[in-house]
C-alpha cells in the first residue's frame, strides 16, 4: 500500500487580523516539535498572507489561500489572482469550500475554472466537496459527492489526466461548525469511494497518491480515530485551528490501534 504523508491544513476564514495572525503562526511555530507525522498548512485571511509568510516559513508551515478568481487579471473588483497568491507566498489555495458553494453560489462549473487556473499558476488545489443534511437523510451522499468530483474536475477528467499534487477535502456540510463529526467509519466510506471514483477516471496510481483529507468538527479529541482510517490522510480544520493547543493536538496526532 502507498504510503501518503498526512497534511494537518487550518482554514481561519474570516477571522484574525495581522496582528492575531502574527501571533497565532507564532504560537503554532513555537509547539512544532519538529517530529509530526503531517504536513502542516495554514491558510490566512488574504490581508495577512504576507505578514504570516515568514514565519510560517521558518517552521516549515506551507502557506495556502481560501479561495482565488480564475482569471490571472482583471477587472474583477475584490477578487485575487493565482499569481498574486504565488507572490504573497502561497503554495496551495482552498477551492469550493461549502462556504463558498452555499453562501457565494459557487457552482461546480466555478470551482472547475478555479482548480484548472490554480494549477496553471503552479498553486496545488484543496478541492472541498460535501453533501448537506438534507442530501444526506435522502441517501444522496455517493450520488452529490460524485457529481461535485465530475463537475469540479471537468477540466481533467476527459484527458484522464489530474495534476499530480491536487489534494480533496471531503467535508459534509452537516459537520462544519456544528459540533457534529462523521463518525471514522462514515468519513471512510465516503473517502473510500472518493478514491474509487479517482481510480474509474485517472488510473490506480493518481488514485492512490491522492490526498484526500476530511473536515468538519475535527478536534484533538477526535482526529486519532479518524487518522486511523485507510482513506483519509489528513485534515481541513476550521474552528480549532484558530488556537494554538488545539491546532497544535490535531497536528500532533497518534493513530489509535
Amino acid at each position: 500500500m502507498i504510503e501518503r504523508r498526512p497534511m494537518i491544513a487550518g482554514n481561519w476564514k474570516m477571522y484574525t487580523d495581522i496582528f492575531e495572525s502574527v501571533n497565532l503562526v507564532k504560537a503554532v511555530s513555537a509547539g512544532l516539535r519538529g517530529d509530526e507525522e503531517a504536513d502542516v498548512l495554514v491558510a490566512p485571511p488574504f490581508t495577512n498572507l504576507s505578514v504570516v509568510k515568514p514565519f510560517a516559513e521558518n517552521a516549515r508551515i506551507l502557506l495556502g489561500a481560501q479561495n482565488m478568481h480564475w482569471e490571472g487579471s482583471g477587472a474583477f473588483t475584490g477578487e485575487v489572482s493565482g499569481s498574486m497568491l504565488r507572490a504573497a507566498g502561497c503554495t496551495h489555495v482552498i477551492l469550493g469550500h461549502s462556504e463558498r458553494r452555499h453562501i457565494f453560489g459557487e457552482s461546480d462549473a466555478d470551482v472547475n475554472r478555479k482548480v484548472e487556473a490554480a494549477a496553471k499558476s503552479g498553486l496545488i488545489p484543496i478541492l472541498c466537496i460535501g453533501e448537506t443534511l438534507e442530501e444526506r437523510e435522502a441517501g444522496r451522499t455517493f450520488e452529490v459527492i460524485a457529481g461535485q468530483l465530475a463537475g469540479s474536475l471537468a477540466a481533467y477528467t476527459a484527458e484522464r489526466d489530474l495534476p499530480a499534487e491536487t489534494i480533496v477535502a471531503y467535508e459534509p456540510v452537516w459537520a462544519i461548525g456544528t459540533g457534529r463529526t462523521a463518525t471514522p467509519a462514515q468519513a471512510q466510506e465516503v473517502h473510500r469511494s472518493i478514491r474509487r471514483w479517482l481510480g474509474e477516471r485517472f488510473g490506480e496510481k493518481i488514485s492512490e497518491h491522492t490526498r484526500i483529507l476530511y473536515g468538519g468538527s475535527v478536534k484533538p479529541d477526535n482526529i486519532s480515530a479518524l487518522m486511523s482510517e485507510q482513506d483519509i490522510d489528513g485534515a481541513l480544520v476550521g474552528g480549532a485551528s484558530l488556537k494554538a493547543e488545539s491546532f497544535l493536538g490535531i497536528v500532533q496526532f497518534r493513530k489509535k490501534g
